[in-house]
């Protein structure tokens, strides 16, 4: 199983990303996909997540303003950033379950 995670960069507060993870290896239509955040000096936090079915849940921080999503026919799952704020900066990993997989992680830097 291999995860390809992409799309981070340095913006400014307000602006938008979208981050994408390639998934290669695994039925990824049955899997479910998630997001985490880990900023500096803290703990790994699950920011999305995606079932195979389509359900959806967020991090109270980030409701209305990030959005996951996924493309079965193309092994990719997505989540895309707006009104980004400073305290968004963090690397973003991609996890695959069940199989417990990590992507190698994107930074996202937010400025003010």
């Amino acid at each position: 199983v291999q995860l390809q995670a992409s799309g981070g960069g340095l913006v400014q507060a307000g602006g938008s990303l979208r981050l994408s993870c390639a998934v290669s290896g695994v039925t990824f239509r049955l899997s479910t996909m998630a997001w985490y955040q880990q900023a500096p000096g803290k703990q790994r936090d699950l920011v999305a997540q995606i079932t195979s079915g389509g359900s959806t849940n967020y991090a109270d921080s980030v409701k209305g303003r990030f959005t996951i999503s996924r493309d079965n026919a193309k092994n990719t799952v997505y989540l895309q950033m707006n009104s980004l704020k400073p305290e968004d900066t963090a690397i973003y990993y991609c996890n695959i379950r069940p199989w417990n997989v990590w992507g190698q992680g994107t930074l996202v830097t937010v400025s003010s």
